[in-house]
């Protein structure tokens, strides 16, 4: 591996160019940037930003959603050895002060006006931010508009300038701090080194088979460290690049058309789910002639998972429910996806089961923030994607684990701890140096790893059984009608369940069965209804891990009400507080 920082990664893409590389797209539109264009872009902000003061050490704050500008900021910033600090545009402006005082962010990048007031509005609460650009729209006083920045420089200098500092970048040298979701406490912020992303990069790329000739799309927060990581990987591979919102990517895939993208397990269940509410609606012919071809779908998929020829006559069975009815599922994804990678979350087997039996496999991976994030994924090649795991350990990390089953790491993409918490970081490596994860795991014979639980997750009733709420939620969320399921009983007498039910979903069986829309959740038929779900989830459950008693919360969760974090996760510690009257009902 010759390459030792993103700066090195870049230089991959940018030595071929070619028109329409990068491509933003909104509803109404998109609108592209060839290769030359934006790197002319991005070494026009770098000098801007040298000429501003940002210098070696110095953090710059990145409020934006996808779009091209979005690496533009990363990459000018990362030449000048400055460091970045990427935040989720769905953040409470409370939450972004904290970040940015933090951190002692200088500059602040905002998309457009919307986000720059976000800023704006927590000015004085900022004392270190200097300067502040906005990459598009009308800006208010006090506020660069990025146009105006990239016009004050002289572009050519600018160009021989911006490699000439990476030059001086060092493999050691701080690229980001990625401040954690905070779903169990207040966010830390990771500190990740150039060194970090370009050693997760090389090794997680050799399970990925992806070329100069994909178009892929990046629609998961490029403040994620998934995505980030994964357009690092995109630029090493030259691929031409779509960025759009995660808000907009179920609209705007059959427009684009990828051959590839990452996504998280949620997106790939309500994929999966709006099929089936299709499905459900159709005549009986047409049910069976889909079960069918998925079916057929399914066996197919398993021969190539195991790397077994399939037989002239599944062979055959298999192209002719591909023609009629599985080539019109893939459509919907704009028909020419041949690779996805999930993250972020356990994606369920079902899930991942149907999505290859219509001919997009999906290739599970597990890792965290701290891990750059890739510790283990599911390989492209027969015999390197086993359902249910999480893949085997990338080459060049150490895994084991510990005696309480907790999932240990070591090697070189893994962080050098917390920014400005010294006592976090010391608590985060054992002895030996490896990263505990927080995960518990189980790793089998052939090396696929198994993630099962989270650690601090583990339920311990009042019996003093240790009960994983993970798998219990994730079956209880197969239904349709089930968007998240939180599990209570630490120190509890049993478990029981707090569901959010999928609102869309409900409204649509409640009309269908003459049951009024106002307020289903208080209707006996609905209740009727999720209490079939539980007992489908409790059936081969031991007495202890059954859920007892569930409510119904009279919401979905979203990131906006604050109970999922901008990766989807659930803040049960939000959930379990404000909806402590529904759990003490349940006990009483």
């Amino acid at each position: 591996m010759t390459d030792t920082t993103i700066l090195d990664l870049y230089r991959h893409e940018a030595r071929e160019s070619r028109e329409g590389h990068y491509t933003h797209h909104v509803p109404g539109g998109a609108r592209s940037l060839s290769t030359r264009e934006f790197f002319s872009r991005t070494a026009a902000l770098a000098e801007w930003l040298a000429r501003a003061g940002t210098g070696r050490g110095d953090r710059v704050l990145l409020l934006s959603d996808n779009r091209p500008e979005w690496h533009m900021v990363d990459l000018a910033v990362l030449s000048l050895g400055a460091v970045d600090v990427p935040v989720y545009t769905t953040l409470a402006p409370v939450q972004i002060a904290y970040m940015a005082n933090d951190s002692g962010a200088t500059v602040a990048v905002a998309d457009g006006p919307e986000l720059m007031g976000r800023l704006l509005g927590i000015r004085d609460r900022c004392a270190s931010i200097r300067r502040y650009v906005q990459i598009e729209g009308p800006c208010e006083e006090g506020v660069l508009p990025l146009e105006q920045a990239l016009a004050e420089v002289d572009g050519g200098r600018a160009e021989e300038a911006f490699w000439k500092r990476a030059w001086e970048i060092c493999e050691d040298d701080l690229a980001t701090i990625v401040y954690t979701s905070g779903t169990t406490g207040e966010p830390k912020g990771v500190m990740l080194t150039h060194g970090n992303f370009v050693h997760n990069v090389h090794a997680a790329i050799q399970r990925a088979p992806i070329g100069p000739d994909d178009h892929v799309l990046e629609f998961l927060p490029l403040s994620h460290v998934l995505e980030r990581c994964v357009g690092y990987a995109f630029m090493l591979r030259r691929c031409t690049k779509s960025y759009c919102s995660p808000y907009h990517a179920g609209e705007l895939l059959p427009r684009i058309a990828p051959t590839a993208f990452a996504a998280v397990p949620r997106f790939f269940e309500k994929v999966q789910s709006t099929v089936m509410g299709k499905v459900a609606e159709a005549s009986p012919a047409k049910r069976r002639l889909f079960g069918w071809a998925l079916d057929a779908g399914r066996r197919f998929s398993r021969c190539r998972l195991d790397g077994r020829p399939p037989g002239l006559l599944l062979d055959l069975e298999h192209a002719l429910a591909d023609r009629i009815v599985l080539g019109k599922v893939r459509d919907g994804l704009g028909g020419r996806v041949r690779y996805t990678l999930s993250g972020g979350a356990p994606l369920p087997v079902g899930t991942n089961e149907f999505f290859h039996a219509i001919g997009i496999p999906a290739h599970e991976g597990y890792g965290l923030t701290e891990t750059s994030p890739a510790i283990a994924i599911c390989g492209s090649e027969p015999g390197w994607n086993r359902l249910g795991s999480v893949g085997r350990p990338l080459d060049n990390l150490e895994v084991r684990l510990a005696q309480d089953g907790e999932l240990l790491v070591r090697g070189p993409s893994v962080t050098k701890g917390y920014w400005r918490k010294p006592a976090d970081t010391a608590e985060a490596f054992d002895s030996e140096g490896f990263f505990r994860t927080g995960d518990i795991a189980r790793i089998d014979r052939d090396g696929f790893v198994f993630i099962t639980d989270r650690k601090k997750d583990l339920i311990v009733t009042a019996g003093g059984k240790n009960v994983a709420p993970q798998p219990i939620e994730i079956e209880l969320a197969r239904s349709r009608f089930v968007d998240f399921a939180v599990l209570v009983g630490d120190g509890r007498p049993y478990i029981v369940a707090l569901l959010a039910p999928s609102m869309q979903e409900l409204e649509e069986w409640a009309r269908a069965e003459g049951i009024s829309c106002e307020d289903p959740i208080s209707e006996p038929r609905v209740q009727a209804l999720f209490d079939e779900v539980v007992r489908a989830a409790n059936r081969d459950r031991t007495p202890y891990e059954q859920v007892r008693k569930f409510r119904l919360l009279p919401l979905e969760l979203t990131i906006e009400s604050g109970y999922l974090t901008p990766t989807l996760k659930v803040r049960r510690r939000e959930i379990t507080r404000d909806y402590s009257g529904l759990i003490e009902e349940m006990y009483a």
